[in-house]
């Protein structure tokens, strides 16, 4: 698995536990690619009493892309976490003989203290999930990331072959 220095988290900014993403957005944020899931995205509230709910879009930008809502008057006090962060990286899994892997490492957050961390598996040639979160939330902004992740090391290959 490796250890959890050679993956990059996240920064200061952490993506709220009941944002459910749904899209991309484009624009609306400075170095977008420093966001908590790689970029800023549009979603649904899944907070009990507002699942369904379409955010704002400031509070999209504020609140729902960036955790650690307590502004958000839709956060239940009652709950395992205030944010979810996410680092990934590439790796070969030796009980799949040496197959390719993005590990992705997640850490949810309460009162700034990680109350749960793990790593979720995805296999690039099957481009299937080995390892799975229980919440389908937390999953889905691992897929999120892991989108985000990707074409970020695209766009990087890319600029690296045209120089």
């Amino acid at each position: 698995m490796g250890s959890p220095e050679n993956y990059l988290l996240g920064g200061p900014e952490v993506a709220c536990p009941f944002f459910m993403p749904i899209e991309k957005l484009e624009g609306g944020w400075m170095h977008a690619h420093r966001l908590p899931l790689g970029c800023g995205w549009s979603g649904s509230c899944t907070a009990p009493g507002h699942e369904g709910e379409t955010p704002a879009d400031d509070e999209l930008r504020d609140l729902c892309n960036l955790g650690y809502a307590a502004r958000c008057g839709r956060l239940p006090p009652d709950r395992e976490w205030d944010s979810v962060r996410f680092g990934a990286k590439a790796a070969r899994t030796q009980e799949d003989g040496g197959a390719n892997c993005i590990q992705i490492r997640y850490v949810c957050e309460r009162g700034h203290r990680p109350a749960e961390h793990g790593v979720l598996e995805f296999q690039v040639a099957a481009a299937t999930w080995k390892q799975t979160h229980r919440d389908l939330r937390l999953q889905r902004m691992a897929e999120c990331y892991l989108e985000s992740w990707m074409e970020n090391k695209r766009l990087k290959l890319v600029a690296a072959v045209a120089s």
